[in-house]
Parts: C-alpha cells; structure tokens; sequence
C-alpha cells in the first residue's frame, strides 16, 4: 500500500519506519567536519590539504564566485603550496544532473584524488553529486535518491561556503535537479559529509542583501524543521538547533543592513553550520519538500521558498509544533502579544522579518494544474523518511499550498 495516502495505516507506516531509523541512527559513525574559522581561513585549507596527502584537486564552483575574485587568497595558497588543482565552474543555480556529470568526466580525466566545493549551496550540492556518481558508474541520481544510496568511499570533499544558510558544508545531503523532467532528487549519505569546512566571513562580505536573507531564511527553516522534528534528535542536534535559531534572530537583520558587519557574518556563518549539523540527523520536513517541487519546477531560489513557505506550513501544524516554537519563542526573547500564545509568537516574528526585509508572503506562481504533481514529489520526498510533528497526505497537501499561492 502507497505511503502516500492519508490513513491511519499509511501514517502508522511512517511511524513505525521512522522508530526503527531512530535505533539505527544510534549506531551510524555520526561526525562534524574539521572546522577552520575566522577572516581569511581559506587560505588556510591548502596546507591542511597537503598535511593530508592529497595531489589532484577539482575546485567546484560556479562562474560569479571565479568572477569576483572569491577564490584568489585559496589559490594564492594552492600555488605556493605547490597543489595541483582544476577549477569546474560549470555548477549552476539548483545545479543539474548534467552539470554532475560533466564535473564527474573533469574528475576522472584528471585523476582528481579530492573535492574543494567553492560557494554557495549549488555548487557544495554539486560537489557532493560529483563525489556520489563517481564511484557510482552506470547509475543516475534519481536512482541515488533516498538514505544510504551511495555507500562507498568518495573522494574527500572540503567545503568553503560563501553564503550562510544552507549548511552544505557539515551536511550529508545533496540535491540535484533532473533536467529532462525538473524533479529535485536529494542523496543523503554519510560519506557525503565534508572532510573539513572553512568558515571564513570575508567570502560572505559582498552578498547583497537579498541573498543574504533568503539564505539566513534557509538556514533558521533547517534550524525549525530539525527541532520540530524531534524523533532522530539527540541532545547535541536539539542544542545545535536552538543556538542557530537564537543567533539567527540577534544577527542576521544586522547583517542585512550591513553587509560589512563582520561579526553579525560570522554569526550567521556559525549559525548555518550548526543548523546544518542539526538537520543532518534530525532531518528537515514539508517545508523542504515543498520548496524542493516548487524551485525545480518554477525556478523559484531555494532560500526564497523557504522563507515564504515556513510560517504557513508551521501554522497549518497548529498545536503538535506549540511547544517546540514556545521554546524558541522564550529562547529568542520574543514577546507575545495579549492572547497570543507563544507558539503564535514566534510565527508572527518570522513574518515581520520577512516583511522588512522585503520577501514575499505568498508564491503566486504557482499554477493549480501543477499541484498534484507538486504534492506527489513532496509526499515522495517526505513521507515515510521525515519524522515531522504531523504526517500529511494530500488533503492537508492541498490545504497548504492553496496558503502559500494566497489568493
């Protein structure tokens, strides 16, 4: 029987798979990536590479970040280094299964030994993608999707994100768009996790304003969904949540406001990591896998769906979140209003700050002939996998993207 269906069967399904994944996770080798933190610590990363041994390395990357320079201090470092190395910069937006393969032939045809991921979330995702189908001959990402898919040893991926919210770089996932038919696949596997990461905020200074929230939005949703969830968490993923969420709400409107704010940067780079590790394990939920349908069939930016998406499908989950977001609402120091309760609170702040910060309530592109295939891959995507605090089937589906297109 579907798992996609909205009965007691089905949703006692999703339970009774997640409880034997939570006892399984207690024996998965959970780790965090090497960290090398503070201004201009990408530099750094070529003599940690060396320390390692490793000879070949494919940079993954996209054209901006080459553009504007970003790279230059690491490479500075490689060539003084004496490390060899190939820059792919063919990794785009919601990066393809095309753009993986290609950076797999680039891989292979220059006996690449490691992985630096340059960037914001495409090119860490298409990194890991490179990593996955290289020692995967013969398989497509589709055929990856899920938990555990991959299964082998990888070349080693050292991750430098330039933005602060997706978490790429402490994550084991990575999500892949399907060209031919604009499916989003996400891979999830262990040996996708970086062997390091740098978090340096010189490389987030330039970001303008609107990437900056979208991508703080991401990163608070990774944040909110992981500590909803609760079902995988252990102490060190629920602690992990809640500081993201608390150095979200004290630093990424300063951020906003002034790119050059050093400390609200690293504040917000920090925060991006800790969500990252948190959702790793503790797994993100409808509002990832909503956005994940909606950015490949509308080209809509991952962190832009996120943010609009979060409030109305935390509302929609009414009481079974209450306390959870009452946490988080007493943790960030947000006053509730008279009659309001905190869990309402803490919605309310959200939407504030999308307000000034300019993102939208609603994604009116979305077309009504589009939703049930919107629904099926979420529901696919979602269910049985994500231990969310309130199982869905297409009615609920249904209730909530009518929300988010608005009227």
């Amino acid at each position: 029987m579907s798992l996609t269906y909205n009965s007691r069967f089905s949703k006692g399904c999703c339970r009774t798979f997640q409880g034997i994944l939570k006892i399984g996770m207690y024996f998965l080798p959970w780790k965090t990536p090497k960290v090398l933190r503070g201004e201009n610590s990408s530099a750094s990363l070529p003599a940690l590479i060396q320390d390692l041994g490793f000879k070949k390395i494919l940079i993954v990357t996209g054209p901006n970040v080459k553009k504007h320079g970003l790279l230059d201090n690491m490479l500075h470092a490689m060539d003084n280094a004496a490390i060899d190395y190939i820059i792919y910069d063919g990794s785009k937006p919601n990066p393809t299964d095309k753009n993986v393969e290609a950076g797999v032939r680039i891989l292979k045809e220059n006996c690449c030994d490691a992985i630096i991921a340059f960037g914001g979330g495409s090119p860490m995702d298409c990194a890991k993608g490179i990593a996955a189908l290289s020692v995967k001959p013969g398989k497509t990402i589709r055929q990856l999707q899920g938990l555990f898919k991959v299964h082998k040893k990888t070349p080693p991926i050292f991750a430098v994100p330039t933005t602060a919210g997706t978490g790429s770089e402490t994550t084991i996932a990575a999500v892949i768009t399907e060209e031919s038919t604009h499916h989003k696949a996400s891979i999830n596997d262990l040996c996708l996790m970086p062997k390091a990461a740098v978090l340096d905020p010189v490389l987030t200074k330039g970001l303008p304003p609107d990437v900056t929230a979208a991508t703080g939005f991401d990163a608070l949703c990774h944040a909110v969904e992981c500590y909803t969830n609760s079902t995988y968490n252990s102490s060190l993923e629920n602690k992990f949540a809640k500081n993201a969420v608390k150095l979200i709400h004290d630093n990424l409107y300063k951020a906003y406001c002034n790119g050059s704010d050093m400390e609200a940067r690293a504040n917000m780079q920090e925060a991006a990591f800790m969500a990252g590790r948190a959702f790793t394990r503790g797994c993100v939920g409808y509002v990832h896998a909503i956005g994940h349908t909606v950015g490949g069939l509308y080209g809509v930016p991952h962190g832009l769906a996120m943010a609009v998406i979060l409030p109305h499908v935390l509302r929609r989950f009414g009481f079974s979140v209450d306390k959870k977001l009452s946490d988080l609402t007493r943790i960030c120091g947000i006053t509730a209003g008279k009659d309001e309760r905190p869990s309402e609170a803490f919605i309310r702040w959200i939407e504030e700050e999308k307000e000034r910060m300019n993102i939208p309530s609603h994604l009116d592109m979305i077309e009504d002939k589009d939703i049930p295939q919107i629904i099926e891959w979420a529901l696919k995507e979602a269910n049985p996998i994500y231990p969310v605090p309130k199982i869905w089937g297409e009615k609920e589906f249904k209730a909530v993207l009518k929300d988010i297109k608005g009227a």
